[in-house]
């Protein structure tokens, strides 16, 4: 197995689906994002959005979690790579993000990702960069959420 076949470079990973109830979308924006349309579904009625729907952020913070649960089902994967199994370590960030479609209450969202490459780090060697797509549709396929992100990987 190389690392390219390691990290699917090229294909389409299902993360997996959530249902984005209203007293779960009321929660977080309580805590991380009180704006009208979160929190007060009479109020969200009369907003721009036209009804109750998910921060952006909370579709975010469910695409990482997503992301997290389907890495945990892998690490426990034989490696039967070049030298030891690549180890992943944080996060340098995300980019490009984009809010494309609100996530109404009772929607349920399908989470992706796509590794799109990875190279070494010069500055830290036993390292590379491996960035992603990362995105989420709704039942209709339409895309509502999209961002390129990266991790850090030791590969040596």
């Amino acid at each position: 197995m190389t690392l390219d076949e390691y990290f699917l470079i090229g294909e389409t990973v299902t993360l997996g689906s959530h249902k984005f109830e209203a007293d779960e979308i009321k929660a977080f924006a309580r805590k991380y994002d009180p704006q009208v349309f979160h929190v007060d579904e009479e109020a969200a009625k009369k907003s721009v959005l036209g009804g109750l729907c998910a921060s952006g952020w909370h579709t975010a913070a469910t695409w990482m979690k997503y992301n997290l649960e389907k890495r945990m089902e892998t690490e426990g994967v034989r490696w039967t790579g070049p030298g030891p199994q690549p180890e992943f370590g944080p996060s340098p960030g995300f980019r490009n993000l984009k809010w494309l479609k609100p996530v109404y209450a009772g929607e349920t969202v399908t989470f992706t990702r796509m590794a799109l490459a990875h190279r070494p780090l010069a500055g830290r060697p036993g390292w590379s960069l491996l960035t992603l797509r990362s995105e989420g549709f709704d039942s209709t396929g339409d895309k509502v959420i999209e961002f390129d992100s990266a991790v850090l990987v030791k590969v040596e």
